[in-house]
C-alpha cells in the first residue's frame, strides 16, 4: 500500500511528536506486556551504580567464587581461551558457544574452572548477608519491592592495588533462562538495562542468550536517585490562598435536632490483652530438629535448625516463592512471601524443588537439607525490611 506525499508528512510529525513525549518519563522499549501496559524501567534507571572492575592484561577479572574474561576486539572464543590458558572445548559448553564464534568487544566469558590469579589474588569479600542476595530477586517477584538488599564490602588482598572505579562488591552472576530478556533481567535486580550492557558488553540491541552468565552491575552506596526532590518540589496547593468559606462572616442559624433513634447501649469491648502480643500468622518449623543457633539481632538474622542430610525442608506458612537465588559458593536460598508483608528465608540447602512464582502450602516441600557442609537449615523471619524473631511466629 503507498501512501501520499501529505498521508506520509502527517504520519511522520505524529510520530516524532510521540518520541519527543517521552524524553523525560523514559522510553521503554520492552513492549511485551502490550501498549502501555508492560512494567516500566524508569525506576531502575535511576539507581546509579558503579563501574565493572578493570580486568588484567588477559582480560581475566577474579572474584573468590568465579572468575569470567573479557572479550577484546576481534576475540573468538578460541584465541580468549588461549589468552587466559583455559581450555577451549569447556569454555565453549560452558557458555553455550563454538570456538570459532566471534566475540564482542568487551563481552563477559564465564569461566568453568578457575585459571592463574591476577597479581594479587581474588578481590576478597567479607561477611555475605542472605538479604543482600536475595533481595533483589525478591523486589521483582510481587511486581513490587518487598525487601531491601545489603552487600558484602571487598577489601583488597594485601599489595594488591585496588584499580580506580571498582565497587568493592561481588557482583551476582545470572544465568539467562528461556524466555528472559536483558529488560526482564534488569528489572529482576532493579538496575538499568544501559549498566546491565555497559557491564557485559552486550550489543546495541540488548539481545542475550539463553544459557549466558551476566554480571548483574553493583549500586553505588547511598539512596538512588528520585524523579521527585523535596526540596524543589511544590505540594497541591502550595502558595495559594484559601478562599474565606462564606460562613465566616454570617454564621449559620442554630438549629435544634431531634435524634432519629434512641441511642444504642455501647458494650465494652472484651479484653484481648492476651493474644495481641502474639503474631497474627503462625508458622511451622521448617524442619524437625534441634536449634543449634538462636536468633541475634543484627548477628544472626535467623535460627540455624539441625537435621539429617535429605531432610526435607518444607514451608513455615502459605505463600508464594517469591525468589530462589543463590550465595556465592553457589549454595540455594528461597524466599516465600507470605501475607502482611512477611516473608520467610530457607538457606543451606540443595535438591529444590519449586519454582519462583510457585504457590505453596504450609509443609509442602520446598528442598532438602544438602548433604555436604553442616547438616542444619538457616530460617529466618522478615516483616518488610527487618528480621525478627521466629520465635513467637513457630508452633
Amino acid at each position: 500500500m503507498r501512501f501520499s506525499t501529505p498521508r506520509a508528512a502527517i504520519l511522520a510529525a505524529t510520530a516524532l511528536t510521540v518520541l519527543s513525549g517521552c524524553g523525560e518519563g523514559g522510553l521503554d522499549f520492552d513492549l511485551r506486556g502490550g501498549m502501555g501496559n508492560a512494567p516500566s524501567t524508569t525506576e531502575a534507571a535511576r539507581n546509579a551504580t558503579a563501574a565493572r572492575p578493570q580486568p588484567d592484561a588477559r582480560g581475566v577479572i577474579s572474584y573468590p567464587s568465579y572468575q569470567v574474561a573479557v572479550a577484546q576486539r576481534g576475540d573468538t572464543v578460541t584465541s580468549l581461551a588461549a589468552r587466559v590458558g583455559a581450555d577451549v572445548q569447556r569454555v565453549s559448553r560452558y557458555n553455550g558457544l563454538m570456538p570459532g564464534d566471534t566475540l564482542r568487544d568487551g563481552e563477559i566469558v564465564a569461566l568453568p574452572e578457575r585459571v592463574s590469579e591476577p597479581a594479587g589474588g581474588p578481590l576478597r569479600p567479607g561477611s555475605v548477608d542472605i538479604a543482600a542476595l536475595a533481595g533483589s530477586a525478591i523486589d521483582a517477584a510481587d511486581s513490587a519491592a518487598t525487601s531491601g538488599v545489603e552487600t558484602s564490602t571487598l577489601a583488597p588482598a594485601p599489595g594488591q592495588h585496588q584499580p580506580e572505579g571498582v565497587s568493592g562488591v561481588e557482583p551476582v552472576r545470572h544465568q539467562v533462562q528461556r524466555g528472559e530478556t536483558a529488560y526482564s533481567i534488569s528489572r529482576l535486580y532493579n538496575v538499568s538495562v544501559k549498566s546491565l550492557a555497559d557491564w557485559n558488553g552486550l550489543g546495541s540491541d540488548f539481545a542475550v542468550r539463553e544459557g549466558q552468565f551476566l554480571l548483574i552491575p553493583v549500586a553505588l552506596p547511598g539512596k538512588p536517585k528520585s524523579a521527585l526532590d523535596p526540596a524543589r518540589t511544590t505540594l497541591p496547593g502550595e502558595g495559594s490562598p484559601a478562599p474565606e468559606p462564606p460562613s465566616a462572616a454570617t454564621p449559620l442559624p442554630e438549629t435544634d435536632t431531634v435524634p432519629a433513634a434512641t441511642p444504642v447501649e455501647t458494650v465494652a469491648a472484651p479484653d484481648l490483652s492476651d493474644s495481641s502480643s502474639q503474631p497474627a500468622t503462625k508458622m511451622s518449623m521448617p524442619v524437625r530438629g534441634n536449634i543449634i543457633r538462636d536468633y541475634e539481632k543484627g548477628k544472626n538474622d535467623g535460627i540455624d535448625i539441625a537435621a539429617a542430610p535429605g531432610t526435607p525442608v518444607a514451608a513455615a506458612a502459605s505463600g508464594t516463592v517469591a525468589a530462589i537465588t543463590e550465595d556465592t559458593n553457589g549454595v540455594p536460598i528461597i524466599v516465600v512471601k507470605h501475607p502482611d508483608n512477611l516473608l520467610t528465608v530457607y538457606s543451606n540447602i540443595g535438591n529444590v524443588t519449586v519454582e519462583r512464582g510457585d504457590s505453596v502450602a504450609r509443609g509442602a516441600k520446598l528442598a532438602e537439607i544438602r548433604s555436604d557442609g553442616t547438616a542444619a537449615v538457616h530460617f529466618e523471619v522478615r516483616d518488610g525490611f527487618d528480621s525478627v524473631d521466629p520465635g513467637p511466629y513457630l508452633n
